[in-house]
């Protein structure tokens, strides 16, 4: 592994893309196993924000000449690659036509390239106000858009102004910002902060899609400005269980670090595997909470799977449109034969 790298930030990224799977498997119990649907809200308010959030602080240089262009060969030519792919794959696993296919609607979870591409874009215009205020705007236009019906999945529109505030925060955090989080006394708070968070998505009854920023508030009932107070309270909530998560990641190295640094890869190709869990019952043997622990087992194998080298080196021509590993092995080839 790179010595220059910040194993904190590493694991923080393990960590998270290992909930987004843990997330993705407990979707099929939720409708039928309250403790499922409560642990499923209590990950889905914290997850994806931290992610951005740690997106945002190494965007750090979208300043750099040719920033832009890197950028969407790393993200819009995986996204329309996967998109693709995706297509076909819900056409043969789940007989979906294929003339719903919408390359301008993100599948599942691609919403996320999409985001990430505008959130850096978005870095221009915002980065030229004070801090308080780019994160007021970015706050205010995340709430007024929830009363636009026509601004929904499409593009991820509303995913993008939704969690851009998460972005923004993310951007303006420095590393000493992270070892204040760390420190004991943070620590400690991010205990109390995290139960607290999860006897509220316990104790409170609502619809588990508005945390996904995905829907006009129109798709939850009346219109009110009720709405929009409701939206702030989910940002109240979603960032303290955020830093408080992003509190207790460890800074040591350890076995799954290096695994930190695939994220991208378990990301795009998780939902493969899943998808066709799903399909063939994978709620008809493991349907109670006693059963977590397999679930929490079939996570990790999933994540450790699809981070390794093996993986990487299949899929890293569609992902990073690159053969890195494919080149060493065949180069390592030659060598061995010259040395025979």
């Amino acid at each position: 592994m790179n010595k220059s790298r910040d194993s904190y930030f590493d694991n923080a990224k393990f960590l998270l893309i290992f909930l987004v799977v843990f997330g993705h498997i407990l979707r099929s119990f939720i409708n039928d196993n309250e403790f499922m649907l409560y642990l499923y809200k209590f990950i889905y308010t914290f997850h994806m924000p931290a992610f951005i959030l740690v997106s945002g602080y190494f965007a750090k240089g979208f300043k750099r000449s040719g920033y832009v262009k890197k950028l969407a060969v790393k993200l819009i030519i995986p996204y329309l690659i996967f998109q693709s792919i995706y297509s076909v794959f819900y056409y043969v696993v789940q007989d979906e036509s294929m003339t719903n296919v919408n390359p301008i609607d993100p599948q599942w979870s691609l919403w996320f390239l999409v985001s990430l591409f505008f959130w850096n874009l978005l870095l221009y215009p915002f980065s030229k106000l004070p801090k308080h205020w780019a994160l007021f705007v970015s706050c205010g236009a995340a709430v007024l858009i929830g009363y636009i019906d026509f601004i929904s999945s499409t593009l991820s529109l509303s995913r993008t102004f939704v969690f851009l505030p998460m972005f923004l925060v993310g951007f303006y955090l420095n590393k000493e910002h992270f070892d204040l989080l760390r420190s004991a006394r943070g620590k400690q708070i991010a205990f109390g902060v995290l139960a607290s968070v999860f006897v509220i998505c316990w104790g409170v009854d609502f619809d588990y899609s508005w945390l996904f920023g995905s829907k006009p508030y129109s798709s939850f009932g009346d219109v009110t400005l009720i709405s929009g107070l409701t939206r702030i309270g989910w940002y109240v909530l979603s960032f303290a269980a955020t830093f408080s998560f992003l509190a207790l990641v460890p800074q040591k190295r350890y076995f799954f670090t290096k695994w930190g640094t695939r994220t991208f890869y378990v990301y795009l190709l998780h939902g493969f595997i899943i998808k066709t869990l799903r399909q063939i019952g994978l709620e008809d043997g493991l349907a109670n909470y006693q059963n977590l622990v397999m679930l929490l087992i079939l996570t990790a194998a999933l994540t450790s799977i699809l981070s390794s080298n093996f993986v990487k080196t299949v899929a890293q021509p569609f992902i990073e449109l690159r053969m890195t590993n494919l080149l060493q092995l065949a180069k390592g080839n030659r060598k061995n034969a010259y040395l025979k």
